[in-house]
């Protein structure tokens, strides 16, 4: 039975994904942020799979010590990952800072499962073929603007998502580089103009039902057409290109170096 770990899955796409993932047999590791929403979701898991398999772990992801203490929770508690899906994710219309004094899109969007992917690699290498999936979005950043990742300048809700979302395919394709000589496969993708609480808060707007959110995630996961293709952005089940600057090693490396300091974690 193989086992993925799905952050962000107490609602939206990501309990979706919990969902179909579990009814096609896996074990499903469902994070949140709270508890009791944590346990509702392995309730419905067995409600419409008949999957008992399912088990949840909770942190706040806004929080680099709840990130490291889930990590040592997932260490005592299963002894391999097959696949980590970074789901999670939130758009935040006024300015707010973590506990750590970072500003909070970029910290739960990209900083939360850079550190995350890093803790549990062991984990995913005792899979022998584990797979790493990043939730991005067709919304990411054309550029990277450095000098204003703590909103030092000035503060937009949608620069800061589409910025923390080109973080995630930097994030991805440098990742896959530096997994090159493993079994390990790292991809990120566009789930789709979905109808979740971050469509609405962010656009306003509607959108595809969820079971439409979390089908890549799902092919990205289970395909034995992706079993050895790494470092790739896919739309509807399909590898795509993103913004050109995603392929830049100068901005990878630049972000990747950031990341590790801020993190105070050295892949």
């Amino acid at each position: 039975m193989k086992t993925v770990l799905i952050t962000g899955a107490t609602d939206g796409i990501g309990a979706e994904t919990a969902v179909q993932l579990a009814k096609a047999g896996w074990k499903v590791i469902v994070h949140g942020k709270f508890h009791g929403r944590c346990r509702s979701v392995l309730e419905r898991i067995k409600e419409e799979t008949g999957n008992t398999q399912a088990d949840s772990i909770y942190a706040d992801l806004a929080s680099l010590s709840e990130i490291r203490d889930m990590s040592r929770r997932l260490h005592d508690r299963f002894d391999h990952i097959d696949v980590l899906i970074n789901n999670a994710g939130v758009f935040e219309p006024e300015l707010q800072y973590t506990v750590d004094g970072l500003e909070r899109t970029f910290a739960v969007n990209h900083l939360a499962h850079f550190l995350l992917t890093g803790l549990v690699l062991d984990l995913l290498q005792r899979s022998g073929q584990a797979r790493i999936i990043t939730v991005s979005s067709m919304a990411h950043a054309a550029k990277m603007d450095f000098d204003n990742l703590r909103a030092q300048k000035q503060y937009s809700g949608y620069e800061a998502y589409s910025m923390s979302k080109l973080a995630n395919i930097l994030f991805t394709f440098h990742l896959a580089e530096k997994l090159k000589q493993t079994s390990l496969t790292a991809n990120c993708l566009h789930p789709g103009v979905i109808q979740t609480k971050l469509l609405q808060a962010g656009w306003g707007m509607g959108g595809a039902r969820v079971a439409q959110g979390a089908k890549t995630s799902v092919y990205l996961a289970t395909s034995p057409e992706v079993e050895r293709v790494s470092g790739a952005y896919f739309s509807n089940s399909k590898q795509v290109r993103p913004a050109a600057v995603a392929y830049d090693r100068d901005v990878q490396e630049r972000l990747w170096k950031l990341s590790e300091s801020i993190c105070g974690y050295s892949y």
